[in-house]
């Protein structure tokens, strides 16, 4: 028991020297967020290390926030591959823009300071690959910063109009990949559905084999095909990462 308490003790001793307060190191990249109302979190690290790349062209991060999407996928992709984020908060829109024009991948990401509803009517190309970690809440309590609102609540950019967006700049072929808990997941699911979405990859993610999912990723395509599910657990019987988690997250964790 000691010896388990003190891997533990070691384990999150050296996750926090990674989090400074303004930001988070990664192996190839560091991700400042102290003007983003969402900071780097384990919902971003998992849908950027496990979205589908497999002969992508391009990518869109709809709602990038600090940009850590899009880095995460300039690092999992060929040097020919763009990436645009779009970003409708001024001040994380600027701080995406920084991350990403401090890291190695820079002459391949364009950050843009919009509404993806409009920035959509007004794109002249589609994508392969469009991601997000969107709002998921229906609106409730008060947050901190309007901000903070709008990276949450739904009342901004509601799974509808995502769904729309995406629709409009997905190719026949490509794969919109989203984020959510479990519940909103399955709701969203059959939005897509209603819409002329099909899913085609879904991973369950729940913290130990004991407990229930709490969170989804899902990969759609306007077209139909195969259909994949899979379960993924972050933490083993001692409370260290899995296995699984540790092979889908190691090219980005400094601690694995």
């Amino acid at each position: 028991m000691l010896q388990r308490f003190l891997y533990r003790v070691d384990k999150m001793s050296r996750q926090k020297a990674l989090l400074r307060r303004d930001g988070f190191t990664f192996k190839q990249f560091f991700i400042a967020h102290d003007r983003c109302a969402m900071k780097v979190g384990t919902d971003g690290c998992l849908l950027g290390a496990w979205a589908p790349v497999v002969k992508v062209k391009n990518v869109l991060d709809i709602g990038t926030g600090s940009g850590l999407l899009a880095l995460m996928l300039a690092q999992r992709t060929a040097d020919d591959v763009t990436i645009d984020a779009v970003e409708l908060d001024p001040a994380a829109a600027g701080q995406a823009a920084e991350n990403a024009s401090a890291c190695r991948w820079a002459s391949r990401i364009r950050v843009h300071c919009a509404d993806i509803r409009e920035w959509a009517q007004q794109a002249t190309q589609r994508y392969s690959l469009i991601v997000s970690n969107p709002p998921f809440f229906e609106q409730g309590s008060n947050c901190a910063s309007p901000e903070r609102a709008q990276a949450r609540y739904t009342t901004t950019l509601d799974h509808s109009a995502l769904l729309t967006s995406a629709a409009q700049l997905i190719t026949e072929d490509g794969f919109f990949c989203v984020i959510m808990p479990e519940a909103a997941g399955t709701a969203f699911t059959a939005l897509a559905k209603s819409q002329g979405w099909f899913v085609r990859y879904r991973t369950d993610v729940a913290d130990n084999e004991t407990r229930l999912p709490h969170r989804v990723m899902l990969a759609l395509s306007p077209t139909d095909g195969e259909y994949f599910t899979e379960r993924l657990v972050i933490r083993g019987p001692d409370q260290s990462y899995s296995e699984g988690y540790c092979g889908l997250t190691q090219d980005f964790y400094l601690f694995m």
